[in-house]
Order: structure tokens, then sequence, then C-alpha cells
């Protein structure tokens, strides 16, 4: 089981601990086996090597679920989504829609803001084949548990990326106190279900795989955040209808 016990009172502090975490003895070694040999692009880097926490403001209203930090990714850079062809993907569609200062995320002390949004992922650390075990979901649970906490009393919409995402997320629902359906909600491409107090949709993950087929255009990926967006109050823009003046009202 994860080592946290009790309750946090800050997210930053919550970050503070998810980064220590040691839990999984597979996920530790992997993640610092890539940190200590690296790839050849980025043989100059420090690794981050850690448990990689979520990214964006403390009184979110909408939030974004991914799988787990990709290997050269977030395990590199210490941020979520961030130093991957994945990251560039979500951005970049964030930025189009007005909740992201930029386009890219490229380091993590790169400026990237984001605007009312915040992302991240049932699984904290880089998994080998990206495909963490069940016991590995469960024992990372708590932590998303406590951020869905953490988070509840701004929090409107949230979006899972992908099926992993979807089936990890609905039982960390259920123990943050909401009141998740029977039988549970099938995911799919722009599903929505409405729970407590907030809207939950799914969208095809961002990875390479779904990107590079076409399975998931930056066209859909767009309509879903817009859409998440509008239901969590966030006035953003798309790349078809671009509006002036602050694109989160706070």
């Amino acid at each position: 089981m994860c080592p946290y016990r009790g309750t946090v009172n800050a997210l930053a502090d919550l970050d503070r601990r998810i980064a220590g975490c040691r839990a999984c003895p597979r996920l530790v070694d992997w993640r610092e086996e890539v940190a200590r040999t690296k790839r050849a692009a980025f043989a100059d880097w420090t690794y981050w090597g850690r448990p990689v926490p979520g990214f964006g403001p403390a009184d979110a209203r909408m939030l974004i679920v991914g799988l787990a930090p990709a290997a050269h990714g977030g395990n590199r850079t210490g941020r979520m989504f961030t130093g991957d062809r994945s990251g560039d993907v979500l951005y970049q569609a964030l930025y189009d829609i007005g909740l992201a200062s930029q386009p890219t995320a490229v380091t993590a002390d790169d400026g990237l803001e984001l605007y009312g949004v915040r992302i991240t992922s049932p699984v904290h650390c880089a998994p080998p084949a990206n495909k963490p075990t069940p016991g590995e979901r469960d024992t990372c649970r708590p932590w998303l548990v406590q951020e869905l906490n953490l988070l509840r009393p701004t929090l409107r919409s949230v979006v899972v990326l992908g099926a992993f995402g979807w089936q990890a997320a609905l039982p960390a629902f259920a123990e943050a106190g909401w009141s998740v359906p029977r039988p549970r909600p099938v995911f799919g491409h722009g599903a929505r279900v409405p729970l407590d107090g907030f809207e939950l949709f799914g969208c095809f993950h961002v990875s390479q795989r779904n990107t590079f087929t076409g399975k998931l255009t930056p066209a859909m990926l767009r309509d879903v955040l817009s859409t998440a967006a509008e239901r969590a109050g966030l006035r953003g823009r798309t790349a078809e209808n671009l509006t002036t003046g602050p694109p989160y009202d706070g």
C-alpha cells in the first residue's frame, strides 16, 4: 500500500508526498533504471526519475486524467505530459482553446501555465511498456482519491484519457465520496456521465498510436476539451471561434 496516511491539507503537500513514494518495487526499479541509462537524445539531462505529481492550479475547475508518465517524458522532466509527443498534442489543444499559456511543454520550468485546469494520472510512476499492473494501479489509487478530495470544492468537469484511466478513475471517484452509477459507465470517446456536482467525459488517449493513425484527431480532442471546459464554466476559445479577453475567469 502507498505509505501516505492521514489528511493532506494542501495540494502542494500532496505533490511532495507523491514525489517521494516508493510503494511499488517494479516501478521504482524501472523509473530509476531509465533515469540512469537515459535515451541517447537526452544524454545530457538529469532525469527526474521519481513519481510525477499532478500539474495545474489548486482551484482547478476541470481535471484531465491520463494513464501514467512516459519513461522519457514526465519521468525525465518531472511534469505531467511534458517532453513527449503525447504532451505536444495535449498542450497544443489546451492552448488552442485558451486554457494553456503556450502550446508546448518542454521542461518543468518553461513557464507553461494552465488556466483552471489540472492534469493528473492514476499511476504516478513510469511503467515498463507503458503498462502498469492492476496491483500498481490499485496501490496508487489513494493519491488520486486524496487529490480529488482536495479539488472537490471547485471541480466541475473531468476528462479521462483512455480506457485504463477510465477504469482506474471510477473507483477513485467512489472512494472520494461521489456516487458512481451501477453498472459502471462504459468508456468511449465522447462518453458523458453526470456525477454529483460534476460531469465525467471520455476521450481517446493522446498516445502516438491514436494520434498518428487518426483515431484521435486534434479536432476531436479540442471538441471534448471545449465541451468539458464549458461545463466547468471556463471561458476559453476554439481554433474556429477565437474570443478576446482573458481565457479563464478564475
